[in-house]
């Protein structure tokens, strides 16, 4: 899974990397740990607004929900039944790049996972990357105010993040930067699954 994820990166080199414009770049402030389960705000270029870096909640809400309670469950999105799943299915043509620049995860050392080691994963041909993710509009019905927000793909595990992800075995989908443009343009899904894979490193921290 992955509900742990960086970006330090300067502004300038972000926008640099994706050709895009943070449209209000006060909002951005780099972080060394982004927790998911905070429901941050973290930079998004979705398929309307290719050129923009806006600012989205992780943790996606649907359309239909009542409330915000679901966004503990909807961080990630497997990739597998994506296209099923009630929480997801009405959000899967919406696309975004969820941007990065390093995630987290928690190798168990024994079969329960009292001991831990923690490692930081990047891929090894990209400084700042783009996690697949899917978005949503919300509206919450107590303040009217619109929120949006996002999931991250996930698939199951490579060799490498097999070895360190060994309770659940499972990844997010991490792009080529080559492949920006196709995620946003709706190519399907399941082309992004594994073995579909970015090349990874990881050391522990």
């Amino acid at each position: 899974m992955c509900y742990h994820t960086k970006l330090s990166s300067r502004l300038d080199a972000i926008q640099r990397t994706f050709n895009s414009k943070f449209i209000d770049p006060g909002t951005y402030k780099p972080s060394e740990a982004i927790n998911g389960f905070s429901f941050p705000k973290t930079p998004v270029i979705t398929d309307e607004n290719r050129g923009e870096i806006e600012m989205y909640n992780w943790g996606l809400i649907p359309f239909w929900a009542k409330d915000d309670k679901i966004r503990k469950m909807t961080l990630n999105a497997k990739i597998e039944t994506v296209t099923e799943k009630p929480a997801y299915r009405n959000s899967v043509k919406n696309r975004c790049l969820i941007i990065a620049d390093g995630y987290y995860e928690w190798q168990w050392k024994d079969p329960k996972g009292k001991e831990k080691q923690k490692y930081l994963i990047v891929p090894k041909d990209q400084e700042i990357f783009a996690f697949a993710g899917i978005y949503s509009s919300w509206t919450n019905p107590e303040t009217e105010d619109l929120v949006n927000t996002y999931s991250i793909l996930t698939t199951e595990a490579n060799e490498l993040m097999s070895e360190i992800h060994n309770h659940k075995k499972r990844m997010p989908v991490l792009l080529k930067k080559a492949d920006h443009s196709n995620w946003l343009s709706g190519t399907e899904v399941s082309n992004f699954a594994f073995p579909y894979e970015v090349e990874l490193k990881a050391k522990e921290v």
